[in-house]
């Protein structure tokens, strides 16, 4: 059975950094647009982005763009999130998706 795990989650201060990883157990990873979602308390589930299957193309939702860069690693089977400019709106729990595959999502946090 195919699964997909996040990491890189935490408590970080406003203005902070973090970066998120999700790493594929498919051996079809390098096939697949991913995606980022997210859900934050008492909020409906958002999407924040994507990366298209090589990498070279990417989209952003606009509360993120310009703060949030995805990347991928194909030979890892590994998708990154990295989160810059971190503000408390951002707190959520965040989701890597491929196709209809979701992980288990990692906790974000952005108080001070």
């Amino acid at each position: 059975q195919e699964w997909l795990v996040e990491s890189g989650g935490g408590l970080v201060q406003p203005g902070g950094s973090l970066k998120l990883a999700c790493v594929a157990s498919s051996s079809d990873f390098s096939t697949y647009t991913m995606h980022w979602h997210r859900q934050g308390p008492g909020k409906q589930r958002e999407w924040v982005g994507y990366i298209t299957s090589s990498g070279a193309i990417t989209m952003y939702a606009n509360s993120v763009k310009g703060r949030f860069t995805i990347s991928r690693d194909n030979a890892k089977k590994t998708m990154y999130l990295q989160m810059n400019n971190l503000k408390p709106e951002d707190t959520a729990v965040y989701y890597c998706v491929m196709d209809n595959l979701w992980g288990q999502g990692t906790q974000v946090t952005v108080s001070s």
